[in-house]
């Protein structure tokens, strides 16, 4: 549920037509998808919608070279992406496309219901695939071990903090926080600054108080819901969940370092670090550049360190392939995706030419790479790089000993549920975690109910 993927979910949700702009399966071809030439079309999602001119021409103008370059395969690409409420509607009515876009929380379920191919014996032809960061791939591996999709993109959150005030504050803005303790400690520092300034802050409304929520209960080494069997349950009311609210709570209340104001949200929250009154909030590295664009800041002005703890909530996409698929659309599929989205061969060149728009180059995410690929990866990203990356080597530096933990099942409802225990700890001096978390507890498994 970060900025830019629920940005991207809501485009998703808000697209039902398809639009083609690749060459459509001549009638002649059989059910392999092979035309009489040779020719094997493939629909795919993903593409942007025509109010999205830049973006809607970068994608056709990848297409014409894909094809340029793979005069053998054929994209019929399609607007949208992906739609829970619809996907299964899609599939039983044969309108799945046969590359299908997906959230980290989807696969799971996917695999589990048997509505995504198992692309296994094909990945041995696949560049790079073997440099895909385990954690990601393992996403998209099902409990028999095969593989059903590849990943394409990935966030996890950290702690975004303003440089300037942690050096008013006597902190050093190298060095910022690694544990819970220290955060406390610093937000103390910064909001004794005083004119107006607030220490840390966080949401707690409109669902995104309990996306944040789940990502400190993580922090503190719990889960928000656990499979048991074949069903899911809650997980969140023993220590983990409450040692998160009483951390929350004594900052607001003891320390009085998360100000009066409170049930916001994210663009309460990022105006108050574009306005220069905030020390740390909890966000991952998209919401730097969307600070310096709206807020007119500069990129030296922030820092990224990684969330305290040992793990954090984090999320992605990538692409799943439909069960109807031939050997030959699976194939064809695996190169367009490939090639489109996981090439580190072409890094360069799009790198380059974004290098001359107003694109952030060289933050520490996405990072799908490691071994050979990473390090193509990171070289071009050093040589155009237009970001200061030397703020981001906290959150780079301690990556490895955080553990990314995904999205819970039926994540939206469950945040609904957790906004309501955010917003109390956050409003009531008085307020009881036990009763909060218990009564929370019965409303989320309700909602886990659905959940197969």
């Amino acid at each position: 549920m970060d900025v830019s993927l629920n940005r991207r979910r809501f485009l998703g949700l808000g697209l039902t037509a398809a639009v083609a702009v690749g060459v459509t399966a001549c009638s002649s071809s059989t059910s392999s998808g092979v035309d009489a030439d040779g020719v094997v079309t493939i629909s795919v999602n993903g593409l942007p919608p025509a109010t999205q001119t830049v973006d809607r021409k970068n994608f056709e103008d990848d297409i014409r070279a894909f094809e340029a370059g793979h005069p053998k395969i054929k994209i019929d690409a399609r607007e949208g992406l992906m739609d829970p409420q619809t996907f299964s509607a899609k599939l039983a009515g044969g309108q799945l496309e046969d590359v299908f876009y997906v959230y980290f929380t989807d696969p799971a379920s996917l695999i589990q219901r048997h509505q995504a191919a198992d692309i296994s014996q094909y990945l041995k032809d696949v560049p790079y695939v073997g440099d895909i960061r385990k954690p990601l791939q393992d996403v998209f591996r099902g409990p028999d071990g095969k593989v059903y999709g590849l990943p394409t993109g990935n966030y996890s959150l950290g702690l975004v903090y303003n440089r300037a005030l942690f050096t008013k504050a006597g902190l050093d803005p190298d060095k910022p926080p690694t544990t819970w303790a220290e955060v406390r400690d610093a937000a103390k520092r910064i909001s004794a600054l005083g004119n107006g300034i607030v220490g840390y802050a966080d949401y707690s409304k409109n669902g995104q108080g309990g996306w944040h929520l789940t990502s400190w209960i993580y922090s503190m080494g719990g889960d928000v819901a656990t499979r048991q069997g074949s069903t899911w349950k809650a997980a969140f009311t023993g220590n983990a969940g409450r040692q998160a609210l009483q951390v929350l709570h004594d900052m607001r209340f003891t320390d009085q370092s998360m100000g009066t104001r409170q049930l916001l949200e994210i663009a309460d929250v990022q105006q108050l670090m574009g306005a220069g009154t905030l020390g740390m909030y909890m966000a991952g590295p998209d919401n730097i550049p969307t600070i310096v664009k709206q807020y007119e800041r500069k990129y030296d002005d922030y820092g990224l360190a990684a969330l305290p703890g040992s793990a954090t909530l984090g999320g992605g996409d990538g692409f799943m392939f439909n069960t109807k698929n031939s050997p030959a659309k699976i194939k064809a599929g695996l190169t367009w995706v490939q090639w489109k989205y996981l090439d580190p061969d072409r890094e360069e060149a799009i790198t380059k030419k974004s290098a001359g728009g107003d694109i952030p180059i060289g933050l520490p995410q996405p990072n799908l790479w490691q071994g050979i690929a990473q390090a193509k990866v990171d070289a071009v990203h050093k040589q155009y790089s237009n970001v200061p990356q030397k703020n981001y080597q906290p959150f780079v530096d301690r990556s490895g000993a955080v553990t990314v933990k995904v999205e819970p099942p039926n994540a939206q409802q469950i945040y609904t549920v957790l906004d309501g225990v955010m917003q109390a700890v956050l409003t009531k001096p008085d307020a009881d975690f036990g009763q909060l978390l218990s009564d929370a507890e019965k409303k989320v498994n309700t909602v886990l109910e659905t959940v197969k």
